[in-house]
């Protein structure tokens, strides 16, 4: 509605303050969502009512009356996915585009993302303000893009996908250990994005990859919130329910070629059958590890390679 994501977050901070204000008062809207974005755009159009002194916020401020049935909130899948893609947009740096979607998507604060990225907050502060004002600045459309652009934007929207998976289910900070909402989010995110790109193998694969892993969230961490090791967990505890789903996308990710994420799928698939620990089949997971290294030779996937070899080599003498 805005164009432009700084205007969009101070004007939904703003309708938030006010939901907090009103809502103990006034009771709970009947549509809290319409409500929130109601207030949000009218905090926006106020604003640039403000600065209409520039010819070019009148412009702006017009976009700010939408036509009756946009009174409500859009879909929630193409909202998410919309800002999937502007976060994912090859006009910004790779950084900036991680940046924007840890921050617009997952939630995470400027705090939180130099974390991950080692950096000072106000590095990150900067590098997320530079990239709000290019989206403005450059007119990067806020908006799916049209299916021959897909290619441009799929492998950044996958590896930020994953990037907040990865966040949620084995937190930089913070207490608890692993955050749930986080995981979710990335889990519904992968599922869209199999609806929106179906011949996407690896999305599916993606999708796949995190339900393994998310399988074994209830196992994850011990009643003093430690971290359990694999081989440690009771594999009954684990959500079947979310490996039948990861093994059916994996095999819809297989009939559509291979990748990065389906090598990771296949590794991850292998822990989730094995009934136990000893039984888990070592000699497939290395040669999975080998399609691996093809797509993504990095030290942490050899080391996981030497690791699982060394299994092999351990029940071999047994």
């Amino acid at each position: 509605m805005v164009g432009d994501l700084s205007l969009a977050e101070d004007a939904l901070q703003d309708a938030f303050a006010e939901a907090i204000r009103s809502w103990p008062v006034a009771g709970l809207p009947d549509n809290p969502g319409a409500w929130i974005t109601t207030v949000a755009r009218n905090r926006a159009l106020n604003r640039l009512r403000r600065e209409s002194l520039r010819c070019s916020k009148e412009h702006d401020a017009a976009r700010l009356f939408p036509p009756p049935e946009m009174e409500e909130v859009w879909p929630v899948h193409d909202d998410q996915l919309r800002l999937m893609f502007t976060c994912c947009h090859p006009s910004l740096s790779p950084e900036s585009q991680v940046a924007l979607t840890l921050r617009l998507v997952a939630g995470l604060r400027p705090a939180e993302i130099a974390r991950l990225f080692l950096k000072p907050e106000p590095t990150i502060s900067q590098r997320l303000s530079r990239a709000r004002s290019k989206i403005r600045t450059a007119g990067i459309p806020l908006r799916v893009p049209p299916d021959h652009l897909f290619p441009e934007h799929t492998p950044q929207v996958l590896s930020c996908i994953y990037l907040v998976f990865t966040e949620g289910y084995s937190a930089t900070s913070g207490d608890p250990a692993i955050r749930g909402e986080l995981c979710e989010e990335a889990l519904r995110l992968g599922r869209l994005l199999c609806e929106l790109m179906p011949d996407e193998g690896e999305a599916w694969a993606l999708t796949a990859l995190m339900l393994f892993y998310d399988s074994r969230r209830p196992e994850r961490v011990d009643d003093q919130g430690d971290l359990v090791a694999l081989e440690d967990q009771d594999r009954r505890a684990w959500d079947s329910q979310k490996v039948q789903e990861g093994l059916l996308r994996l095999q819809v990710a297989l009939r559509r070629g291979s990748g990065r994420y389906v090598a990771q799928a296949r590794i991850a698939a292998m822990h989730a059958t094995a009934p136990t620990w000893s039984a888990t089949d070592w000699k497939a997971i290395v040669a999975a590890y080998d399609e691996l290294i093809a797509y993504q030779d990095s030290p942490t996937v050899r080391l996981n390679r030497a690791v699982a070899l060394s299994f092999v080599t351990e029940s071999t003498r047994g």
